[in-house]
């Protein structure tokens, strides 16, 4: 049969890719526009064998070989087959299993049943060369694709480009046309703080301007010299430190008598807990604002509109973590039927209410952001999600406050 089939081995395929781009083989650092690279591999295979294509398979690991966002999306587009091996975690590191073996039996079962005459392998692993040669005694051709390696070496096993009829390689122009290194800074960047926000986040932390012998002690144990005073030492520090913890946040409270170089004389430390929410500031007790008629999204969402949901999440949403968050608020925002939520939604900045932000980080886990991290969303994945709902909830905010005509 004069086709063409394109079997790809996504681990290798965008593992290669992350060493590239990226630096590290870690599928987190990049993005990716499946859509894009499904295209790309059409045009180059039929193009390189002279045929048409008869299908894209495209094997990778899942948890439980349950399918992750990406292969819901990858599936339902023309001439692509998703085949899922497991993905099982040893000695603190993921690995695939059940993908060889996968590939090995569609590459035999294809040869033997003469449904093509070419087939494009996008995979390094050397486990496929008794599937390579069965392929070839059934007057199958072979052609063997890489991914340019990051150091400019062979990324694959030489056996397998041994027996090889044809061998090509993806190189950078052609990886990022769909794939590109993710900014991780600039993915986790939450939006602008308000200015009592930002005089929270930009006082020093107890660690670094406690009281006496706090500075000597926090500079013993990371082995530096004696605390300073001096304000840009304190500032450095606190930006080492990252954003602060709410424990931090509250001891800025017992070390107010100290001279620091941005005293929050009025601040009120603000920030979810598990079951509701707590506010300090001084000389101020517990204050538990009401959130509970703050509808949720689930509230909102008829069942047509649920469905569509779904579907624009498989289809259009790439699962970046800011984007989902702006996602979720654009359904939220657009769904209300009384503005007045809007406006007491955005009282609460920069915490999102306990009800919503869980609905919220549920919504997360569906595209993946468990996946590989213990079942915990990861740290900044977190920051990412709830950027990106404040970035969205700030947008509609002005655009209601707007004169006419702007």
């Amino acid at each position: 049969m004069d086709r063409c089939v394109v079997l790809v081995d996504a681990g290798y395929l965008l593992g290669a890719a992350a060493s590239l781009l990226a630096g590290e083989p870690s599928r987190s650092r990049i993005t990716v526009d499946h859509a894009a690279v499904v295209a790309g591999l059409r045009e180059r295979a039929e193009l390189e064998t002279g045929q048409p294509l008869l299908r894209i398979y495209w094997f990778d690991g899942a948890p439980d070989r349950v399918p992750q966002p990406e292969h819901r999306r990858l599936r339902v587009m023309p001439r692509v087959t998703v085949r899922l091996g497991a993905l099982t975690r040893t000695d603190g590191r993921w690995a695939q299993k059940g993908v060889d073996a996968a590939m090995h039996a569609e590459l035999s079962e294809l040869a033997r049943n003469r449904a093509c005459s070419d087939v494009v392998l996008v995979t390094g692993d050397g486990d496929l060369l008794p599937g390579m040669m069965s392929a070839k005694e059934h007057g199958v051709a072979v052609h063997l694709w890489a991914v340019q390696a990051a150091d400019g070496d062979y990324n694959q096993s030489e056996d397998l480009v041994a027996e090889a009829d044809e061998r090509r390689v993806l190189d950078r122009e052609w990886i990022t046309r769909a794939i590109r290194a993710r900014e991780v800074a600039g993915v986790c960047a939450p939006p602008t703080p308000r200015p009592e926000i930002q005089a929270i986040l930009s006082a020093p932390l107890p660690e670094a301007t406690g009281s006496p012998g706090a500075g000597e002690e926090h500079a013993a144990k990371n082995g530096s010299g004696p605390a300073t005073a001096d304000p840009e030492h304190t500032d450095a520090a606190s930006a080492a430190k990252g954003v602060p913890t709410p424990k931090d946040l509250a001891g800025l409270g017992r070390v107010q008598q100290a001279p620091v170089p941005h005293p929050v004389p009025n601040a009120t430390l603000r920030w979810s807990s598990d079951k509701t929410w707590s506010e300090r500031g001084p000389g101020n007790g517990p204050d538990v604002p009401d959130t509970s008629g703050l509808p949720t999204l689930a509230q909102l969402t008829s069942a047509e509109q649920r469905w569509a949901d779904r579907e624009a999440d498989i289809t259009a949403v790439s699962g970046d973590p800011f984007e989902v968050g702006q996602v979720f608020a654009r359904r939220w925002i657009a769904r209300l039927t009384d503005a007045a939520h809007l406006q007491a939604l955005s009282t609460h900045y920069p915490r999102v209410p306990h009800r919503i932000d869980g609905e919220l980080l549920r919504y997360a886990a569906r595209f993946g952001l468990l996946a590989h991290k213990d079942d915990q969303i990861d740290e900044h994945d977190r920051y990412a999600i709830r950027a990106g709902f404040w970035r969205e909830v700030d947008a509609r905010t002005v655009a209601e406050h707007a004169p006419a005509g702007e």
